[in-house]
């Protein structure tokens, strides 16, 4: 089996997903440890033995539903290769308009707080891009803590600290100059949370209530308590949650209130300013 037979293999097997194409490719990739393009320079090359069974293998996996990230182990985000695992969510492109949002407000040697993260991907890249920031990485998971601080010092980060606890419940007053989170946001009954990729995660990370705002809501009150003066939240929410997200920063005295846009325009994140 050269290149290009796998690939076939793999898109005419995986018919089930959304991507065959795109899952075969990725996971030839894995196996290969190659870019993209060498499958697409060299496609009659052929594999070995140990490399077509391994394929196969990951092929087989994805067959059964579960996430080409999963399978694999990793994801890239931002410009960082991270480890990935059924602990935590799978960092998604949309998620870096936090991190591009961030970058706009942050200096160094400020303080921040990235809530529920997971696999530690808006932490740590926020971390790779000012070395002199102080990043506050917090989650309720010890598991998904534990893989974040694999994937720190698998990239070299030694500015970030890992916290166990619920949100910002024992942060001090006053004390962060900035909180970032990608918080659970699907309302707790929505049929897509036992559908595609979504089924493999943990189901903690997703859902949030009746109107998937329960999260949102807590951060919103406690970071008022501990953002310093100037303090900035950042919140991503859901594509039909702008609105009542900008409200919950409104009443909770935040200035400064703008809805953004991810790269396929759609609302995803909002943010705020504490001035007094």
């Amino acid at each position: 089996m050269n290149i290009s037979q796998a690939l076939t293999y793999g898109a005419m097997t995986l018919t089930s997903s959304d991507s065959p194409e795109i899952d075969s490719q990725a996971l030839l990739c894995h196996v290969l440890i190659c870019t993209p393009t060498y499958l697409h320079i060299w496609p009659d090359k052929l594999l070995t033995d140990q490399q077509q069974r391994q394929f196969k293998q990951l092929v087989e996996q994805r067959l059964t539903g579960l996430p080409v990230a999963y399978v694999t182990g990793l994801r890239g985000f931002w410009s960082l290769e991270l480890k990935v695992n059924p602990a935590t969510l799978i960092p998604r492109p949309d998620t870096e308009l936090l991190v591009s949002l961030a970058l706009s407000k942050l200096e160094q040697e400020m303080i921040v707080a990235d809530l529920g993260t997971g696999s530690g991907a808006v932490a740590l890249a926020l971390a790779h891009e000012l070395p002199t920031l102080r990043v506050l990485a917090m989650d309720f998971s010890q598991a998904a803590l534990e893989l974040a601080y694999e994937n720190a010092i698998a990239n070299g980060l030694s500015n970030v600290h890992f916290w166990q606890g619920s949100w910002l419940e024992a942060v001090s007053d006053k004390s962060v100059d900035m909180v970032v989170t990608n918080p659970p946001y699907i309302e707790q009954h929505d049929p897509h949370l036992s559908q595609g990729d979504v089924r493999f995660e943990p189901i903690t990370a997703l859902a949030s209530g009746a109107d998937g705002l329960d999260d949102i809501r807590l951060i919103v009150r406690q970071a008022q308590r501990c953002l310093k003066p100037l303090g900035w939240l950042m919140v991503e929410h859901g594509y039909d949650q702008s609105e009542q997200v900008q409200c919950l920063f409104d009443a909770a005295g935040f200035d400064n209130v703008s809805a953004h846009q991810d790269f396929g325009g759609q609302d995803r994140v909002v943010i705020g300013q504490l001035t007094l």
